[in-house]
């Protein structure tokens, strides 16, 4: 059987959710998968099956995403436990389940402990920026629940990091940001900037194109008396490129197209933040997914990334580390040549602010 070199996150439950955050950018994806509903059993088989008998990797990771992904009931994720241990092939597998921590309890806690899943709690921090934009479908606010879904984790011992969005709100609020999750007992973070649009206009809640870099330059200071005890993955993958090694994170490779993701009914995507109808790649249900993932238009998918940088980006003393930064945020316009990066700003700030500590961290290590 053809094999690929690939990553497969599913969104079970599609855009369907039990909040409805102002600034989330799948909710907007209704109209368009108005048909998708959850994923059903013959579809959850295949994508374990297939997927472990596709990719070339001993260690399989199954990320779980949405929408919100609980609204599948437990019973879904013991049902796919038994398809994993049932088609493993001897490969090693594990699971993370990004989730808004609604609907966790004790059973959900103890499932996740059983099966070693790590959990991605998504939480903004500082109370009332969370409660501004992530309310429940009623308009009630959900930070003092998701803070109670966090302690639940920590009672149960189930790994667990924190999702925190960067928005127009908190931008200028990393050092608060970050000693509130610390707080709360997060040990492990993670910091996503949200920039979206609407008819060509940037949305409100957008991050400035500065803001992103002056976080995450906040959170880096306030952060290092405490390195080696809590974990920032932005910091942890710049390090590692400061060292030599390929970025962790999709954003600052050089080419994109190796993460895909499935849709309930089993359609696969070229992008979790490229679900049109235009990068629909193939259906797991009806094609082989080493065939999808090695495709002409997926391939030529990824390679977009290396072949549309804009003559700035070729310029850029810190192309090496950004290789222009995701697809998605390469909408700002430029006289010629290709379109510019949005966070272009805070990428040359957030590297350039920290590039002489993490030398000096690069070179301990090397030393060691």
């Amino acid at each position: 059987m053809q094999k690929a070199n690939f990553h497969l996150m599913a969104k079970p439950s599609s855009f369907h959710c039990n909040i409805k955050c102002e600034y989330c950018f799948y909710l907007s994806k209704e109209n368009q998968l108005s048909s998708h509903q959850f994923m059903d059993d013959h579809t959850l088989k295949n994508y374990i099956k297939h997927y472990i008998q596709s990719t070339q990797q001993q260690r399989v990771e199954f990320v779980w995403q949405g929408g919100e992904p609980t609204l599948m009931g437990l019973d879904f994720y013991k049902k796919a436990v038994q398809y994993q241990q049932q088609f493993s092939q001897g490969k090693h597998i594990t699971n993370a389940l990004q989730t808004n921590g609604i609907a966790l309890n004790r059973q959900w806690a103890d499932f996740f402990k059983q099966h070693q899943f790590l959990i991605g709690i998504s939480i903004d921090g500082l109370s009332d920026i969370h409660d501004q934009y992530r309310i429940s479908t009623n308009g009630k606010p959900t930070y003092e629940k998701v803070k109670q879904s966090i302690e639940l984790l920590l009672n149960a011992n189930v790994e667990f990091n924190t999702l925190t969005v960067v928005n127009n709100q908190n931008w200028n609020k990393g050092k608060e940001t970050y000693q509130a999750l610390k707080s709360l007992g997060s040990r492990f973070m993670q910091f996503i900037p949200i920039v979206e649009q609407h008819q060509g206009q940037i949305q409100s809640f957008s991050t400035p194109p500065e803001g992103y870099g002056k976080f995450l330059t906040d959170v880096f200071y306030e952060w290092l008396p405490d390195r080696g005890t809590i974990f920032v993955i932005e910091f942890d993958n710049l390090l590692g490129q400061w060292l030599g090694y390929p970025a962790n994170n999709c954003v600052f490779r050089p080419t994109c197209g190796s993460s895909m993701i499935v849709e309930a009914n089993g359609d696969v995507y070229s992008c979790d933040h490229f679900v049109y109808p235009k990068y629909k790649v193939g259906n797991l249900n009806q094609q082989n997914l080493a065939k999808i993932a090695l495709s002409p238009e997926q391939q030529q998918f990824g390679q977009n990334k290396l072949s549309t940088l804009s003559n700035y980006c070729l310029q850029c003393k810190f192309r090496l580390l950004c290789h222009g930064g995701c697809p998605k945020h390469r909408i700002v316009t430029q006289p010629k040549g290709y379109p510019h990066n949005y966070l272009c700003p805070s990428y040359r700030y957030f590297f350039s602010e920290t590039s002489g500590i993490m030398r000096q961290m690069s070179e301990q290590i090397r030393f060691i």
